[in-house]
């Protein structure tokens, strides 16, 4: 893989600043304890791509008898990307699957008609204190993919594409970037990596994606002489290729993709290109109509009023 230095916009290139469309402050929610940090959507934007929602779950420190505790919830009309950098999160839901994430593996969970899933830990981790820190984006599915059977899969992280060289190390979690495919699979095309960056290193980021963006999870980063700090999702205009330069140990997401055909109506854990689809999904839920979580079945959210 090259990453073709040679073809970069020089750092402090006014012409590569031009190329942010949108600056977006994560708006902070405190889930009992446990902070998230929604980027998308935004009052200003929906979608970069298929991302619909896009959740910083943390770094948080968790002292023993504390953790995530996610009842059993309903999702229609997309799939969860979920995504670690520290800890461990227990996944169950209606298919019958059962397993743990841990870092640098993805859980994909396509909804389609509909799914019930819960995200707990497994109660000897909760003895002892631990850090959880990570990413659970939402890509919608495309209106052909909408009412597809659920699904779920597991990837370790031997599967997924790694790219090191120059200070960078990336690590390719849905579509194709530097030469790489993700064998993650998504009906729609988009684009999910994962970069750490040494102090100095830089990073190019094509413009062969329609849409695309960068979220810092940490460190700080240079864009054509403009510093930008950790928690800001930063959205790019369609055209050339920018370069992004780390000014201390940072990592990002990068995503992004073709934008969506259409735009999509959100309610609570719905997402669906009609509206009449979700209150269907509410109707369905509040009757109990949603398949249950083996071994979780006791308990779940209710619809809220």
């Amino acid at each position: 893989m090259s990453w073709q230095p040679d073809q970069d916009p020089i750092c402090g290139n006014a012409a590569s600043c031009d190329q942010i469309e949108q600056v977006i402050v994560p708006r902070a929610r405190d889930l009992g304890g446990f902070e998230v940090r929604r980027a998308l959507p935004a009052a200003a934007r929906q979608m970069v791509g298929p991302f619909i929602f896009f959740d910083q779950m943390g770094p948080v420190e968790f002292i023993a008898g504390k953790g995530i505790d996610v009842r059993p919830h309903p999702h229609i009309g997309l799939a969860t990307v979920t995504y670690l950098f520290a800890g461990e999160m227990l996944h169950r839901d209606s298919l019958g699957n059962a397993l743990a994430i841990r870092p640098g593996e993805v859980n994909l969970m396509t909804a389609g008609r509909g799914i019930v899933h819960s995200e707990r830990e497994d109660p000897a981790a909760t003895l002892s204190t631990r850090n959880m820190f990570g990413i659970q984006a939402w890509v919608a599915l495309p209106k052909s993919h909408e009412e597809s059977a659920p699904a779920f899969a597991h990837f370790d992280r031997e599967a997924l594409p790694r790219i090191v060289g120059e200070g960078k190390r990336v690590q390719l979690i849905m579509g194709s970037l530097f030469g790489q495919t993700s064998p993650v699979p998504f009906p729609h095309e988009s684009l999910y990596a994962e970069a750490v960056l040494a102090p100095g290193a830089i990073l190019p980021f094509d413009a062969e994606h329609e849409e695309r963006a960068v979220y810092i999870a940490s460190g700080a980063i240079d864009i054509a002489g403009q510093r930008f700090e950790a928690g800001r999702l930063l959205v790019f205009r369609p055209g050339d290729r920018i370069s992004i330069l780390a000014l201390s140990q940072s990592r990002l997401m990068m995503l992004g993709g073709d934008s969506m055909d259409g735009p999509r109506h959100i309610w609570w854990n719905f997402v669906s290109s009609s509206k009449e689809r979700i209150e269907q999904a509410k109707a369905e839920w509040r009757a109990g109509k949603f398949d249950t979580v083996p071994g979780d079945a006791e308990e779940f959210i209710p619809l809220p009023e």
